[in-house]
């Protein structure tokens, strides 16, 4: 094989991030030494099953592991899509499956459902409400549309046993729009759900309030829908938690959440006041981060503005995060595309006559690639 289409990773770090772009851009990579130290080495449960979703969505896929699982060698195949049911492992929350399908699915023969199921609600991953709130509208900015595009929760399954159930619908495209989005507005109102299964309904309300009580000082427009899950709507385990999506004057959509300790934690049961209070300063640390995506879907409108058309797309951020660096650096491996980054200047975020508020705000630079689907015919 050539060494041009092979490369080669060590560890099990941005693992996920590795194998979309292997499948985006057609070249093979080998990851080696994946926890080749730990005492229980090579890839877990929950990467296996990333790969069974992998070879679901894709036609001619091929994965060769070692015995110890060490080190693995995958060749991308092509995107077919279509639909199908996926079982997750429970390790991870369904919303670690959903983020690379949402980088993928724009780009299969076949438009995507999949109905995937285990954990809904953890405290390592992002939840599908969190998602749906924000992760949805940046792909719909880069669509062009929202036609037959939803993500939705039908069962709610926290963590640590699951039994939860979500669905993720999205079409195909032939390309990607460039964007020019470098005015994230302001706030204008706070919207959100607070969720609980198998616990009282009381609960709800101690949630809302709580939230409520810490962002009123700041805005009046506040509205958290309830949704107490019981019987066959909920899954194996209780919990219960808040997410709160910020909404600004040029559809920016900031997103951030809290959720109960899972049953049986070494930190004891939650307590919903504090839960719902946690939720609000974290949105409150998301809004003063500030930016056009919320921190989660930094690396996702990177990807997106690489494969979009060979032209410029700008896009104003908060601080970069670790994870966002990582995969920037990958895209650099696979599509050989550099970002610019520079501080944003005030006039790219604000009228004259307001302040300037908030964290220090990066713009991204780049010029697309102009990907296409080649399954997608040009109408």
């Amino acid at each position: 094989m050539s060494e041009k289409k092979l490369l080669e990773y060590e560890g099990c770090n941005f693992f996920r991030p590795r194998l979309v772009l292997s499948i985006l851009s057609g070249k093979s990579v080998r990851i080696t030494n994946i926890r080749s130290r730990d005492d229980n080495p090579g890839l877990q449960e929950f990467e296996l099953s990333f790969i069974s979703l992998l070879e679901k969505l894709s036609n001619g896929s091929k994965v060769v592991i070692n015995e110890t699982g060490t080190t693995i060698l995958f060749h991308p195949g092509m995107l077919s899509g279509g639909s199908f049911d996926h079982e997750c492992s429970i390790g991870r929350a369904v919303s670690y499956y959903i983020e690379p399908l949402f980088c993928l699915a724009p780009f299969a023969k076949k438009p995507l459902k999949v109905v995937l199921r285990g954990v809904t609600h953890n405290l390592d991953d992002a939840s599908v409400d969190h998602m749906k709130f924000s992760s949805l509208p940046v792909l719909k900015r880069f669509l062009g549309t929202d036609e037959d595009l939803e993500l939705k929760i039908t069962r709610r399954g926290p963590a640590p046993d699951g039994g939860g159930e979500a669905v993720f619908s999205c079409p195909c495209r032939q390309k990607l729009r460039p964007i020019q989005y470098t005015d994230p507005g302001r706030v204008k109102k706070i919207r959100g759900i607070a969720w609980c299964a198998k616990v009282s309904p009381g609960t709800l309300n101690r949630l809302m309030e709580s939230a409520k009580d810490v962002l009123s000082e700041f805005i009046r427009d506040i509205y958290i829908h309830s949704d107490h899950c019981k019987g066959k709507e909920c899954g194996k385990s209780p919990g219960f938690g808040l997410t709160l999506v910020a909404e600004t004057t040029k559809g920016t959509f900031l997103a951030a959440e809290a959720i109960s300790n899972p049953k049986g934690s070494d930190k004891g049961p939650s307590v919903a006041e504090d839960v719902g209070k946690k939720a609000a300063y974290l949105l409150l640390e998301e809004i003063y981060r500030g930016g056009c995506v919320d921190s989660l879907n930094q690396s996702m409108a990177a990807l997106f503005m690489v494969l979009g058309s060979q032209d410029v797309s700008k896009l104003q951020i908060g601080q970069l995060t670790p994870y966002t660096i990582g995969v920037m650096r990958l895209i650099r491996d696979f599509f050989k595309v550099l970002f610019k980054v520079e501080e944003a200047k005030e006039e790219d975020s604000y009228d004259e006559e307001e302040l300037k508020t908030g964290d220090k705000r990066l713009l991204l630079t780049c010029v697309g690639v102009t990907y296409t689907n080649v399954s997608k015919p040009i109408l």
